[in-house]
């Protein structure tokens, strides 16, 4: 089957608009004559003479009259295919954006994140899952529009990533603990009992190697698999964890926090995306929105520098 040309609803647009021949010439910069061959072929596509001579003008047939608001219809949703994304509006956007994060962000970020969603985009959804691993398969696939994360020497090149913050290791016990008061140093450091974080089992860090570096070995009581199942058990026993700052502000609140006394590796956390969104503008508004609110949280007052 011969499949029709799309450039005549463009004509037949302009003529039923016109009502005639010679106007819709003019609108296309087309000679008269290439106009009535461009109606010839569309009565013949059509099976509809279209436009038929009544006096010294032409008027509409009736299937031209039903075809004229649909056919203006299609040739305007055809343009707007073809046409530059104009800006976003927030306002009116309607979609729901999953975001894939390590543990501490929603809590940290999550509650202003929503208020700012609230605000200036009512019809926005956001969806928070969990990042177990560093795997980006979900991004790729597309299951998850965005990820923040410390970004590894694995990242492959088919990632887009952009540095949100730095962020340092801290210590943090519960209120009462002797490290609580007066200055904290290796040897009362490593005196302690610790909680440890660890991703995978046996799975040192390169905290654990800083430390060791230095002198200070820690005495592991408990070993977790996250920052806030730490912070859980120091605030109600006597251990000691050795947490990322920035990224655990709310889940410390009501512990103590104290520098440690050595030079501790620091880290980068960093948004993640696929490049197939670079241009998308809802989703860079998305990620100008992330970014506009973790500065936000960390330039208020009383928040680490």
């Amino acid at each position: 089957m011969t499949r029709p040309d799309l450039n005549l609803l463009v004509t037949l647009d302009v003529l039923l608009a016109e009502g005639s021949v010679a106007g819709a010439a003019r609108r296309l910069n087309l000679s008269p004559s290439a106009m009535s061959r461009a109606l010839a072929r569309l009565r013949e596509v059509t099976g509809d003479p279209l436009l038929v001579r009544a006096g010294r003008g032409l008027v509409p047939t009736p299937r031209a009259l039903d075809l004229r608001g649909r056919v203006g219809t299609l040739v305007d949703e055809a343009e707007a295919v073809l046409r530059p994304v104009e800006d976003l509006d927030p306002a009116r956007l309607n979609r729901q954006f999953t975001l894939r994060n390590r543990e501490g962000f929603v809590e940290t970020f999550g509650a202003p994140l929503l208020a700012r969603v609230a605000m200036d985009a009512p019809g926005v959804r956001l969806r928070f899952v969990t990042k177990p691993d560093r795997d980006s398969a979900p991004l790729r696939k597309g299951a998850v529009d965005l990820e923040t994360g410390v970004v590894g020497s694995s990242l492959g090149p088919e990632l887009r990533a952009q540095a949100l913050f730095e962020d340092r290791y801290v210590g943090v016990v519960a209120p009462g603990h002797s490290l609580a008061e007066g200055p904290v140093t290796r040897e009362r450091l490593g005196a302690a009992r610790h909680v440890a974080v660890y991703r995978r089992e046996g799975k040192r860090g390169p905290l654990d190697d800083a430390l060791d570096a230095q002198g200070v070995t820690r005495d592991l009581a408990v070993i977790v698999s996250s920052f806030t199942e730490a912070l859980a058990l120091v605030r109600d026993t006597d251990l000691v964890a050795c947490v990322p700052e920035r990224c655990t502000l709310r889940p410390r609140e009501g512990l103590v926090t104290f520098p440690l006394p050595v030079t501790a590796p620091g880290l980068v956390l960093s948004l993640l995306w696929h490049p197939r969104l670079d241009a998308d503008p809802a989703h860079r508004w998305v990620r100008g929105l992330v970014r506009s609110v973790v500065k936000g949280c960390l330039s208020a007052p009383g928040t680490p520098g």
